[in-house]
């Protein structure tokens, strides 16, 4: 029998189970690693599920962001410097990447404290994952505060893509089944993804 669940239900349920109901209805996502660094030069790492595909032509993507109620050092570096490293995560790392969530002191840089090595570019004020296999490098585009709510979206430019060569099919597609890199369900369940078929571009049948 199915369970209807309205608005006024969600409202009343205790904090932790609504949060849990709530981040899962989406299904599962991807889960990267996203860095940055300070004004004080250190290098801070977060784990995200909520990222935004915006645009390929000018290739853009986003973070959402929850409300800056407390230090968020994430959003304050990016503020800083203006840019942001995505980083897949493989699927042996996803312990370590998990535990980037926890709350550490903004002197204590998680690519230490959690067993990952930064790498940089030329290109990118921002630390990537050394051993990441598909690494994106962003500059903040736009940031736009979602009123409802007081999350924020932080929009970037893709400035760079590190990945091997082998990795990207002749039509553009990466192969995420050669990364084997993680999903998350919720905040804190975590999946190998698996690939079941391409299937072409849908058009209508006449």
């Amino acid at each position: 029998m199915e369970n209807h669940i309205y608005a006024a239900d969600i409202a009343s349920f205790e904090k932790q189970y609504r949060t849990n109901l709530i981040n899962g209805l989406g299904g599962i996502k991807s889960a990267l690693l996203v860095g940055t660094r300070g004004a004080d030069g250190t290098n801070n790492l977060a784990i995200f599920s909520q990222i935004v595909h915006i645009g390929a032509n000018p290739a853009m993507m986003g973070i959402l962001h929850r409300p800056v109620s407390v230090e968020k050092h994430t959003y304050e570096n990016i503020l800083a410097n203006g840019f942001f490293t995505l980083n897949h995560v493989a699927a042996d790392k996803f312990k370590a990447a998990h535990q980037t969530s926890a709350s550490y002191s903004r002197s204590q840089s998680e690519f230490e404290q959690c067993g990952f090595e930064p790498a940089f570019t030329n290109t990118v004020l921002a630390p990537y994952v050394k051993d990441s296999p598909l690494k994106i490098g962003l500059k903040i585009a736009e940031i736009i505060p979602i009123k409802s709510n007081g999350t924020i979206l932080l929009v970037g430019s893709v400035e760079e893509i590190i990945v091997q060569a082998d990795l990207i099919e002749a039509a553009g597609f990466i192969d995420l089944n050669k990364l084997k890199t993680i999903l998350v369900h919720g905040l804190e369940t975590y999946y190998k993804a698996e690939k079941m078929e391409r299937l072409p571009y849908a058009k209508v049948n006449n």
